[in-house]
């Protein structure tokens, strides 16, 4: 008769248990309305990022970060700290239109970290005359009262394999 109720309790239990877990299945996934509507925000933003690039305008192309003095990125030169660190690292390492190239973003792959807070991983193509090259990244981007920006860059060169 002991072994009964507690095989009923156990059940009652897991029954309200999965019930819970159900509810919250579209937030464990990341499918929720909230987090599309967040990752369509972002994609415009690194669109807007591969235009303004393909135009020759790193300013406008910077617009996707965060302007301010907490700012990151890191790549195979080291660390840039600040939005006119970036700006300045930018500038060096892509100094005229025939060293930008031709941009392309792929492989986007989107992971919300909380409401506020995103991890977008993808790769970059740059088409050139003088040799094309690409990689991957990591941005970290966090919702601000103006939008989302990007808080830090992880960008690295990877060479193609032989």
């Amino acid at each position: 008769m002991r072994t009964s109720r507690v095989v009923i309790v156990s059940a009652f239990l897991l029954a309200i248990l999965l019930t819970f877990l159900g509810a919250a299945v579209p937030k464990l996934t990341g499918a929720s309305d909230e987090h599309q509507n967040n990752r369509a925000a972002i994609s415009r933003i690194l669109e807007a990022q591969q235009n303004n690039w393909n135009q020759g305008n790193v300013d406008a192309f910077l617009e996707g970060y965060w302007h301010s003095p907490d700012l990151t990125f890191s790549g195979s030169g080291g660390i840039a700290r600040g939005w006119d660190g970036v700006l300045a690292r930018y500038k060096k390492n892509y100094p005229d239109r025939a060293a930008m190239g031709q941009l392309d973003f792929s492989g986007l792959e989107f992971r919300f970290l909380c409401n506020d807070a995103a991890l977008v991983l993808g790769h970059w193509h740059l088409a050139r005359a003088q040799g094309d090259v690409g990689g991957v990244f990591s941005l970290v981007w966090q919702r601000f009262p103006e939008g989302w920006r990007i808080i830090h860059d992880h960008t690295s060169a990877v060479e193609k394999a032989k």
